[in-house]
């Protein structure tokens, strides 16, 4: 499969609230806080600030990261393209646009800290979660380019 990175067009944003939807779904730690039309409507917001790219294969979105900056909001792959590369070819896009990358993710997600930790994020800051809207405990990873 070739997986090609481009920005995402406005019209994107059903595809990408999808996948944000659908991991919240199908993640039993993960408390569901908004509706698939809200996680739509936060996909267009995303959108609509430039801070989204996707991964697609000229047919179908396969994932997505939200990167404002030097902050990274949301690295989402859809379920069936998981362990393809395609997350990592996200995060390798955007740590080729700047030279510090930052995101937070949840202690619950060992996963997701050993993929950062693969791609040479480092821990920063754990906290109990109670500044974020899911009320978990988290981590700040960051990455800094050699």
């Amino acid at each position: 499969m070739s997986v090609l990175l481009r920005d995402a067009w406005p019209t994107d944003a059903g595809k990408v609230g999808a996948i944000l939807s659908d991991f919240v779904a199908e993640t039993p730690w993960m408390p569901n806080l908004h509706s698939r039309a809200e996680d739509i409507g936060f996909a267009g917001m995303m959108i609509d600030r430039g801070w989204v790219r996707v991964a697609w294969d000229r047919t179908h979105l396969l994932g997505f990261c939200a990167r404002e900056g030097e902050d990274i909001h949301a690295l989402y792959v859809a379920a069936n393209h998981r362990r393809q590369g395609i997350g990592a070819a996200l995060i390798a896009d955007a740590q080729a646009a700047v030279p510090r990358l930052t995101l937070w993710t949840f202690q619950a997600n060992a996963e997701a800290q050993a993929f950062y930790a693969a791609l040479g994020f480092t821990e920063a800051e754990r906290t109990d979660g109670a500044a974020n809207d899911e009320k978990l405990p988290d981590i700040r990873l960051v990455w800094e380019r050699a």
